[in-house]
């Protein structure tokens, strides 16, 4: 066709159908199809697999295509679906146990699995470890970051990495897409977007489309004009400050970063004792601790012009105190500080909602309730005759248990203590519909009586008071029921008068 309509979403338009479509990641696809063909094959060593990597690389679109390729129906849940662990239960659960009616696999994809955070998806990772050990389907969990997801998990799952694309690979699709679309292309702007997307083939992707819009040629003034702003991975810059050479290269590294200077000198901080060894990791030390303090100047006088100091001293600075290269491969890491926040934060946020549920059933502030009743409970909970009943009674999940008893949510107790906890609450459950069914019978029946008394309570309005003498008078008027022969027969064994 000449031109693109609107609508057309060229990423899904152009999804791979089978996994020799998805390319770029062969070692990857090679690993992806011999643990499929394990589970065709009912032997499968390992239940589950994680496929791990940057964004658009092919990791949803080859947990699609394998779906397609080995004919199983797919049950998909992502971060715009509530991933708590009574919805993963709820959906992913038993379709996980059971196959299709037809008898053939039925695979389970939960996205975005390195993204459980935040009350909505409260209790997710313990239920999704759980779904993973008791599955009789095959499992597939696509994260961005492999270590974001917690090490049980992992350690239940097969690992298969996904690197990104390279921009030669990127091209080719993109001219494979703009023959398909009937769209001249300048080989030049080919090679501008590929090398733009920066190993991400879906952003490639969009880019053509949005260059593309509308025309039947595709030039490379166009691609000038729908420039993405592509933001550098803070890997690359770590690397050019530590390896590189040239001071001004480090600093106009930093500018291509979505990070302020407050961000990055944590980075820095934090990856200085991997990269720098003796004098070296004094002296680089010494040249961030400069930068601190134009920060310490920033936040206290609101001067945001003196960022560009901190920038140049954390970058080109800490680039030039090096004296010696260090050859070899440098395993960058993200600050430690930035987990402990994120975990002392979850850990804040679960300990409130346990408060306020332990609160609202004692009939005490959440104050009071943390400071004074969560170690009492989590005595409780420690008996294995009271536990269910009172996780049962406050409504808890695994991560308010496991709170509750200083342990981590992954434990086979806590998972015992939820699942018995749940079922006494589905018991409640149906003993409360039974008798709310049980007193709407009873109060319509009442109310059928009382219809059929109004009739009669009218018809004696109508008539009048009683008159009660009148009553008696009418009674002794009435004459006596005439003796029978029967009425003579002796009645008992003391009844001696009736033979005469």
């Amino acid at each position: 066709m000449a031109s693109v309509t609107a609508s057309a979403k060229w990423t899904e338009k152009y999804r791979p159908n089978s996994l020799q479509e998805v390319l770029g990641n062969g070692k990857a696809i090679s690993e992806l199809r011999e643990w499929a063909e394990a589970w065709e094959q009912d032997r499968p060593v390992i239940r589950a697999a994680i496929l791990y990597g940057p964004p658009g690389t092919g990791k949803t679109s080859a947990a699609l295509a394998l779906a397609k390729e080995m004919d199983w129906e797919e049950v998909e849940m992502n971060a715009s679906d509530v991933r708590t662990a009574g919805m993963i239960d709820r959906i992913a659960g038993p379709a996980s146990r059971t196959s299709t009616f037809s008898g053939s696999r039925r695979l389970v994809i939960l996205d975005e699995a390195d993204n459980l955070h935040g009350t909505a998806d409260r209790g997710g990772a313990a239920a999704m470890l759980k779904l993973v050990r008791g599955s009789s389907q095959p499992v597939l969990l696509i994260a961005n970051e492999y270590y974001e997801i917690d090490k049980p998990l992992r350690d239940a799952a097969k690992g298969i990495s996904f690197r990104s694309v390279r921009s030669v690979t990127i091209a080719s699709t993109l001219r494979t897409i703009c023959k398909a679309e009937a769209i001249a292309c300048d080989p030049d702007a080919i090679e501008m977007i590929a090398e733009r997307a920066g190993g991400d083939l879906r952003s490639g992707i969009n880019d053509l489309q949005a260059a593309a819009q509308g025309q039947s040629e595709l030039r490379q003034e166009d691609v000038a004009t729908a420039e993405r702003d592509v933001k550098d991975s803070i890997f690359k810059v770590l690397e050019v400050i530590f390896r590189g050479s040239n001071p001004s290269e480090a600093l106009q590294a930093s500018y291509t970063l979505d990070e302020s200077p407050e961000d990055l000198v944590h980075w820095i901080d934090e990856n200085l004792p991997v990269a720098y060894q003796g004098a070296d990791l004094l002296a680089g030390f010494d040249t961030l601790a400069r930068a601190d303090v134009f920060l310490g100047r920033v936040r206290r006088r609101q001067n945001y012009g003196l960022w560009r100091y901190a920038g140049f001293l954390m970058t080109g600075g800490v680039q030039a105190s090096r004296t010696a290269r260090r050859s070899g491969y440098i395993a960058f890491r993200p600050p430690a500080l930035w987990r402990r926040m994120g975990q002392s934060r979850k850990a804040r946020i679960v300990r409130d909602s346990a408060a306020k549920k332990i609160g609202a059933r004692c009939h005490v502030s959440a104050g009071f309730a943390r400071s004074e009743l969560m170690d009492f409970l989590g005595l409780l909970l420690k008996s294995k005759k009271l536990a269910p009943a009172v996780a049962a009674e406050l409504d808890l999940n695994p991560d308010e248990i496991a709170l509750l008893m200083v342990t981590t949510p992954t434990t086979k107790k806590v998972q015992t203590i939820f699942d018995e906890a749940q079922k006494i609450r589905e018991t409640e459950l149906a003993e409360e519909i039974d008798l709310g069914w049980h007193v709407t019978g009873q109060r319509s029946l009442e109310r059928e009586t009382e219809e059929k008394a109004e009739p009669a309570k009218e018809a004696e309005a109508e008539s009048g008071p009683v008159n009660l003498e009148d009553k008696r008078l009418d009674a002794e008027a009435k004459p006596e029921p005439s003796k029978t022969k029967d009425s003579k027969k002796q009645r008992s064994l003391l009844d001696f008068n009736s033979s005469k």
